[in-house]
């Protein structure tokens, strides 16, 4: 047995849904109800483009999507709620779980206007703590765009590690983009919790 798998109890599994509780955020069960609040996410083009999302998803298709949610056991999706004002500020998700080699993978998203307070480091840390305390897990990746150096810094203060780059993945709008694929595995996390050692050279956190 892998020491960092000692002492955890059993993992619930994807179909559990916990909340997460940090200093600045709270992480819940994503419901219906939050879509009001996720809906200026989807309709913001300057997220879009660091998503690389193509697609069109209108109020009725969301709803439908969220409401679903919670059936789900093979991935976790939660809202961001900023604590200090209750509000919804995005949503964090584990997927594309791979049962066999205990990883999956990370995604986040903030509404328009979100970043920039430590909401998206804090929640990445509580959702990527408990796939690796709760659920088991070994490894958990990403893939960021090259030109979305923000969030990557997110990612990096987290404790994920650039792994290589996929050459121009993205097609958008006429310009081919790289995708960095960044991963943190459980020794690592149970080593620094999600706080490595920070590099002085980068800006605040995110």
């Amino acid at each position: 047995m892998d020491d960092h798998n000692r002492g955890v109890p059993a993992a619930p599994g994807f179909a559990f849904k916990p909340t997460l509780t940090g200093e600045l955020t709270l992480l819940r069960p994503v419901t219906v109800d939050d879509v009001p609040a996720l809906l200026p996410m989807f309709r913001d083009a300057e997220t879009s483009r660091l998503t690389g999302c193509y697609a069109a998803h209108d109020e009725v298709g969301l709803r439908a999507w969220y409401a679903s949610r919670g059936d789900q056991d093979d991935r976790l999706d939660l809202a961001i709620v900023e604590r200090a004002t209750g509000r919804v500020v995005g949503e964090a998700v584990l997927n594309e779980w791979d049962p066999g080699n205990e990883s999956c993978s990370f995604r986040i998203c903030s509404v328009p206007g979100a970043p920039g307070r430590g909401l998206g480091t804090e929640a990445t840390r509580l959702i990527v703590g408990y796939g690796f305390e709760a659920l088991g897990l070994h490894r958990i990746s990403l893939e960021v765009y090259a030109f979305n150096p923000r969030a990557r810094h997110v990612y990096e203060k987290a404790g994920f590690v650039a792994e290589g780059v996929l050459r121009g993945a993205l097609l958008w709008e006429g310009e081919r983009v790289d995708a960095v694929v960044m991963s943190i595995l459980a020794p690592e996390w149970f080593r620094h919790r999600g706080r490595p050692e920070p590099d002085l050279s980068r800006g605040p956190e995110l």
